[in-house]
């Protein structure tokens, strides 16, 4: 069993402790702010009412320069912050899918999808315009300037023919304008880059964020652009997907996170047209697809990775249903990678428990569930916790 000491929060309030393992794989990151339900003393559910510091099975989340936002998927809105948080339970400033911070539901609590969200996943903000995938109206959604009040409806919407419809597929087939389920969004580079989960592919726009109708440039993991069979039908290979989730990279390299054949599949550099993989990270090969819940001690292996995100030469991967995220302190070459250098949230890479099997900790995670990277910041959507947590890195703790 192993042993644990007590460290106080790298915020410098020094009023909270917090709970790690003595033997510490974390390369210097240490939880610095929660946001949301509390810790530690047990898992803490969202009231029925929810309020602009309470979420509900938050999913996406983007740490900007001056911005955070969360999507809070289970309350149907998503939150924004003016100004990185840095104290706990800090309030958001604004509310977005709802009336107000006390509405749940989907749709804006009945009134229509005009203003309202179901099941909102990916966030991001590129050049002051703040974009979000509506993922079950099968729609994204953009603000042209990141808004500074709530309920403001969004100035474009892609994927639908109006801000009423909500249909898969625009109410057709699928097509090179439609979604379907569409969890994942990011800039690469100048390309915009949807993952079109429930059809079973990643969507390209070749000159940043298109307009509305417009076709995609790229259908990658599909031969055309009306298929959406998982992994091609047929079994995994390197250019399938069965559940692609989310998206990460820079100008000479993409990376997708495959969640549902349990690895992340890389191009570099970013594919013109549908292409096979040039590499492959947490699987032995690009034909593999079995999950890896319970085993042998392991940092080259995933279960349901629903996240990924990518800041210069460093990787991370939300490895969600492991309960854990994996950090390498350099992005790993192919085309089979190296496993992780450090672990988030477990004693050793051989461990996977909700929350470590204990009460919820300041440095414990149950279903990470999106995550995005900045500099010594890392903020992680922990989802089964209700709550968004920063982990900072600190140079005098480890040099990754």
């Amino acid at each position: 069993m192993s042993r644990y000491t007590v460290r106080h929060n790298i915020s410098g309030v020094g009023t909270k402790a917090d709970v790690v393992p003595e033997v510490d794989l974390r390369g210097g990151w240490a939880p610095a702010v929660w946001l949301g339900a509390p810790a530690p003393g047990g898992l803490a559910l969202p009231a029925a009412s929810p309020s602009m510091a309470w979420m509900y099975s938050p999913r996406g989340v983007f740490l900007g320069e001056d911005h955070l936002v969360v999507a809070d998927s289970g309350n149907h809105r998503v939150l924004i912050w003016h100004g990185i948080p840095d104290t706990d339970e800090q309030p958001a400033d604004v509310v977005l899918g709802q009336p107000d911070g006390d509405t749940e539901g989907p749709a804006a609590g009945g009134r229509g999808p005009e203003r309202g969200m179901h099941l909102p996943t990916g966030v991001l903000i590129h050049e002051g315009r703040l974009v979000v995938a509506d993922a079950w109206h099968h729609r994204i959604l953009i603000w042209n300037t990141v808004p500074e009040h709530n309920d403001v409806a969004p100035d474009v919407i892609l994927g639908q023919p109006d801000p009423s419809s909500v249909e898969v597929n625009r109410g057709g087939e699928c097509s090179a304008t439609s979604f379907y389920w569409p969890f994942g969004i990011a800039m690469v580079g100048s390309a915009f880059w949807v993952a079109d989960t429930g059809n079973r592919r990643v969507l390209c726009w070749h000159n940043g964020i298109p307009q509305p109708d417009q076709p995609a440039d790229v259908v990658l993991g599909q031969p055309d652009a009306v298929s959406h069979a998982e992994n091609r039908g047929a079994d995994a290979c390197a250019s399938s997907f069965r559940w692609p989730h989310d998206i990460a990279g820079r100008e000479d390299l993409l990376l997708i996170a495959d969640a549902g054949d349990h690895r992340v599949l890389g191009w570099t550099p970013q594919p013109d047209a549908d292409r096979d993989a040039d590499l492959v990270i947490g699987q032995p090969n690009f034909t593999n697809s079995e999950e890896w819940p319970y085993g042998p001690h392991t940092n080259d292996r995933f279960r349901f990775p629903y996240a990924i995100c990518l800041d210069g030469d460093r990787l991370a991967v939300a490895d969600t249903a492991n309960n854990r995220v994996l950090l390498w302190d350099d992005m790993p070459e192919g085309p089979v990678c190296r496993g992780a250098d450090h672990v988030l949230a477990q004693p050793d890479f051989g461990s996977n428990g909700e929350n470590r099997w204990t009460s919820v900790q300041h440095d414990t995670l149950c279903w990470p569930y999106g995550m995005s990277l900045r500099g010594d910041l890392l903020a992680v959507s922990d989802s089964g916790n209700n709550r968004v947590m920063l982990w900072r890195w600190n140079a005098e703790a480890g040099e990754p």
